[in-house]
C-alpha cells in the first residue's frame, strides 16, 4: 500500500424511504449488512459499512429514509440521524428510484442546498424501466434540477453499473490512510446486528400488518463453544399488536425465528439458538427517554 497516494473518506447514502438504499451498501460491501424491505422506513440508525480496497477505503453511512407526516419521536429521530451526516462526510450519494421523482425527494434535495459536498445522484433501480428510451430525458431532467457531481442510473440489486458509481466516489475521496482494519466491514456489534435481523424477518413476515411500533431488543448473546445462544425480546405499543406478532399458536412467531436463526448462522459462522419473546410496552415510540434506552439516539 502506497501511503502517499491511498485515499479514505466518509461517504453518506441519503434519500427517502425505500429507494434502494440499504439494498445498494449490502451489494457493494458484498455482505448483508442493513436490513431490506419493501416496507418504508426499514432503516432506522446510521449503519457504518467499510470497503477496502488496494487504493482506498470507504467508509459508507447508511441512513434512514427522509421522510414527512410522521410526527412521533422515532420519525423524529430517524429525520435527524439522516440529515445531520450530510455535512460530515466527503460525498454524498443522493439515491432516488427511476422515474419515480416525488415531493419527499425534493424535500431531500432542499436539504443538499446548504451542502458543500460533492453529491452523486444514483437513479436507482433502472432494471425495472421498461421502456429504456425514457431514461435519458428522466436524468437530464433531474440534472438540471441541482449542480451534482454525476449522474449515474444504477441497479443495486443486479449490480448494475456499481463499479462506475465506486470509481466516481473514489475519484472524489481526499488522500488518507485506512481508519479501519482492512478486515472490517462495520463499527457495529454482533449483537446490533443481531437485533436487526430480527427485526428485519419481523418486518418481512408481517409486511402491512406490523405497526411502525415495534422494535427488536437483545437481552442475551453468549458464545459458548461452537454454540451462541441469542435471547431477542420484541417490543410493541399494545395486546393487539402482541397477538399480531404471535399468530395462531404462535406459528408467526416461529416463522419469525426460524428465518432470522438462519441468517444469524450465516453471519456469525456459528450454530445459533435463538429465543423470541414479544412484550407490550406502551407508547415506547413516542419517548424519547424510552428510545434512548433502546439503542435509539442521535447523540
Amino acid at each position: 500500500m502506497d501511503d502517499s497516494s491511498y485515499k479514505c473518506g466518509y461517504i453518506a447514502i441519503i434519500g427517502r424511504p425505500n429507494v434502494g438504499k440499504s439494498t445498494l451498501l449490502n451489494h457493494i460491501l458484498g455482505v448483508k449488512l442493513s436490513i431490506t424491505s419493501r416496507k418504508p422506513q426499514t432503516t432506522r440508525h446510521q449503519i457504518l459499512g467499510v470497503k477496502t480496497g488496494e487504493q482506498a477505503q470507504f467508509i459508507y453511512v447508511d441512513t434512514p429514509g427522509i421522510h414527512g407526516g410522521g410526527k412521533k419521536a422515532i420519525n423524529r429521530y430517524m429525520n435527524k440521524a439522516a440529515s445531520s451526516v450530510i455535512h460530515d462526510v466527503d460525498v454524498v450519494l443522493f439515491v432516488v428510484r427511476a422515474l419515480h421523482w416525488t415531493p419527499e425527494d425534493q424535500r431531500v434535495l432542499e436539504l443538499l442546498e446548504s451542502v458543500k459536498t460533492p453529491v452523486i445522484l444514483v437513479v436507482n433501480k433502472v432494471d425495472m424501466v421498461p421502456e429504456k428510451d425514457q431514461l435519458l430525458p428522466y436524468l437530464q431532467m433531474l440534472g438540471e434540477k441541482f449542480a451534482f457531481h454525476n449522474v449515474l442510473p444504477v441497479s443495486a440489486l443486479k449490480g448494475g453499473n456499481i463499479g462506475a458509481l465506486e470509481q466516481c466516489i473514489q475519484e472524489l475521496l481526499p488522500v488518507n490512510p485506512p481508519v479501519f482494519d482492512e478486515d472490517s466491514y462495520t463499527d457495529r456489534s454482533m449483537r446490533f446486528l443481531a437485533a436487526e435481523i430480527v427485526r428485519e424477518k419481523l418486518v418481512r413476515e408481517l409486511g402491512k400488518e406490523l405497526p411502525y411500533e415495534s422494535t427488536v431488543e437483545i437481552e442475551k448473546f453468549d458464545e459458548e463453544g461452537a454454540l451462541t445462544e441469542i435471547h431477542a425480546l420484541i417490543l410493541v405499543e399494545s395486546r393487539g399488536q402482541k397477538a399480531i406478532v404471535i399468530g395462531a399458536k404462535g406459528e408467526r412467531l416461529k416463522s419469525i425465528g426460524t428465518k432470522a436463526r438462519k441468517d444469524l448462522e450465516l453471519l456469525t459462522g456459528r450454530k445459533v439458538f435463538l429465543k423470541l419473546w414479544v412484550k407490550v410496552k406502551e407508547g415506547w415510540s413516542d419517548s424519547e427517554s424510552a428510545l434512548r434506552s433502546l439503542g435509539y439516539s442521535n447523540d
